[in-house]
This record gives C-alpha cells, sequence and structure tokens, in this order.
C-alpha cells in the first residue's frame, strides 16, 4: 500500500430529492477503493448544505460533509437536481464557486449544470446537460455557449454531460484523464460498460458494441476494429455489412451519431492514444498500427482531435517513467494544498 501520495479528494454534492442513479454513478467509480488498479484511489467526500438531507426514494445521507468540505476538494461533481425548474440552493452555488476559484476541477452530470451556470463557471464556456432540459438551461443562462447534442463536453477544466449514461461516461474520462487509458478501460470492463465514448457521440446513441436494434452493425464495428491498421473505404465496410452504402451511413448516424468514416477516424486516434499511453513504440510505427500513415498524418489528425501532437501528449501520461516503469500514480493531477 502506498503511503507517499495523498489520495485526490472528490466532493459529491447532494440535494434534496436528487435522482440515485447519478448520484451511484460517482460513488461508484470514485468511491471503492480500488488498489490493484492504482494506488491511491479517490477520497470521496458526499457533501450536503443540511445534514440529513434526502434523496430520491427516501434514501438519507448521513454523515455527509458540508460545503467547507465541497470547497477543499480537488474535483467537485455536481448530479442532477430533482427539478430545474426550482432555483439551486444558494450556498450550493456558493460553494461550488469557492471551489472552483480555489483550483478545482468542476464536474456536472446531466442537470448539475444548472448549479454550474447559476455560479457564473459556465459564461462564455461551452457546455452540455440532458436533451430535455436544454431549452430550458438556454432560456435562463443564454450567455452559456450551450452544445445539445453531445454526452459530455470539457472546456477550461470544467465538465459537463448530458444525463443518466452520460453521466458514466464522464466519470470514467476523469479517471481516464488521471491515470491513463488502462486504468480506465480495466474500470469499465468491472463495471460492464464502454471504455472511452468520445464526448462528441451524439445522446441519442445505442452503444455501438451493443447494437440491440441492428443485427449488422455491432459485428461489423467489431471487424473493422481489427483491421484499423489496414485500408478501409466506405464500400469495404459496406461489402462487409451486406448493405448499401447509403443505408449504411444512415445506421451509423441512428446508432452512433457520426458518419461511418468519421467513426473510423475516431477509433484510430483512440488506437493511436492507447499506443501512446502503454507503449514505447515510435510514432511512425503507433501511426502504421492505427492506420493513420505518415507520422506528419498522425500529427496532423491528433492535433486537431486531442489537442495535443502525439510526443507532448505521451509525456503528458507517461513523463520521465516508460510504461510499466513508474506508478501509474504520476498522472494524477497534483493534489490541492489545504
Amino acid at each position: 500500500m502506498r503511503t507517499d501520495l495523498a489520495a485526490h479528494r472528490v466532493a459529491l454534492a447532494v440535494t434534496d430529492q436528487a435522482p440515485i442513479f447519478e448520484l451511484a454513478v460517482p460513488c461508484e467509480v470514485f468511491g471503492i477503493d480500488r488498489p490493484d488498479l492504482t494506488d491511491p484511489w479517490y477520497d470521496l467526500q458526499v457533501c450536503t448544505v443540511d445534514p440529513g438531507t434526502t434523496v430520491a426514494h427516501g434514501f438519507v445521507a448521513h454523515g455527509a460533509g458540508d460545503m467547507d468540505d465541497l470547497v477543499r476538494a480537488d474535483t467537485v461533481v455536481v448530479p442532477a437536481c430533482a427539478n430545474v425548474h426550482r432555483a439551486p440552493s444558494p450556498e450550493l452555488v456558493e460553494a461550488v464557486r469557492a471551489a472552483h476559484t480555489a483550483g478545482a476541477r468542476i464536474a456536472a452530470i446531466c442537470s448539475g449544470a444548472f448549479v454550474l451556470a447559476a455560479a457564473g463557471l459556465l459564461d462564455g464556456r461551452r457546455a452540455t446537460t440532458h436533451w430535455m432540459h436544454t431549452h430550458e438551461l438556454a432560456r435562463r443562462h443564454p450567455e452559456v455557449c450551450l452544445d445539445p447534442k453531445v454526452l459530455y463536453v470539457e472546456d477550461g477544466g470544467i465538465y459537463t454531460s448530458a444525463g443518466t449514461a452520460a453521466g458514466l461516461d464522464l466519470c470514467l474520462e476523469l479517471v481516464r484523464v488521471d491515470h491513463g487509458a488502462a486504468v480506465a478501460n480495466a474500470l469499465a470492463r468491472r463495471l460492464v460498460t464502454p471504455p472511452h465514448r468520445m464526448g462528441g457521440q451524439a445522446q441519442y446513441v445505442e452503444l455501438p458494441a451493443v447494437a440491440r436494434d441492428d443485427t449488422t452493425l455491432g459485428p461489423l464495428l467489431e471487424w473493422a476494429r481489427g483491421r484499423l491498421d489496414g485500408p478501409l473505404t466506405l464500400t469495404d465496410l459496406a461489402r462487409q455489412a451486406g448493405i448499401s452504402r447509403r443505408t449504411l451511413a444512415r445506421r451509423f448516424e441512428e446508432t452512433i451519431g457520426v458518419p461511418p468514416m468519421r467513426w473510423l477516424q475516431q477509433e484510430r486516434i483512440r488506437r493511436a492514444q492507447h499506443l501512446l499511453e502503454t507503449s514505447t513504440l515510435p510514432v511512425e510505427q503507433v501511426s502504421a498500427a492505427s492506420g493513420l500513415g505518415s507520422a506528419t498524418n498522425l500529427r496532423r489528425h491528433f492535433v486537431r482531435d486531442v489537442g495535443l501532437a502525439p510526443q507532448a501528449y505521451r509525456f503528458a501520461f507517461l513523463g520521465s517513467h516508460g510504461p510499466g516503469d513508474g506508478p501509474s500514480e504520476t498522472r494524477m493531477p497534483l493534489r490541492r494544498h489545504s
């Protein structure tokens, strides 16, 4: 057991009658110690404005921390609220604003974005929420650059997500940012969920790995993932699926939310990310293995989609250590001082 590193403190803001699922997801992801994945894991603190706050279905938050604990956290997670038409707690709004001022990472799940907006943290920032609430958020906070189509989005260290399952996607993304793809993927397997749905994916999707309403698309995705290092065209994909190119394009839009070739590009970028995080392969080999051609082509696509050059991305995850040479905690954002 590691004792020389302090755990990253996560504060979960619990509000009156908050939905159970949106509370349970961060508890599952951050609240269960997982020393076999990385050590230390997170230190989760449930925080309420009022002691004994009752959440949906009669559950009571006993032994919770208060808003002072929330302000001292390294990451603050604000789950969905019970009623978006009711003004959020002024005490919670002020505490979230103070935590951000103190340097905390802030994340909202579903309608938790209304709290962040009330705190002024989303002014001029790109953000999202559940598609059912986007019109209300836009009406009350027109200064927010609202994107109603995506699963989750990050802007300046502030994360917002769509509803329900997208909250799990967001929490796994935070783990991936902190600990790398290998840890996030291992956790996702335990939770029996896809390890990384990209934030730009449409909110209305079926899970690509399941494709429950389509007997062709699911196997096609696995077939394509096994051939990312080779040339693949829309015609190749349509032929493998046994349908026309037009039908294939329509099914991708309906099921995944992006065109087939855009999905393929995303998968290649994800393959390159994984190789950069977990291997010491030269960039040229990473590019070839992910089907992106030359190192120059990899860099162009990587900078556009990820925001960093491949080598800079690798250094951000590995630092001075190669894969397996040092503890994964080196990727964890520094714990704030009290």
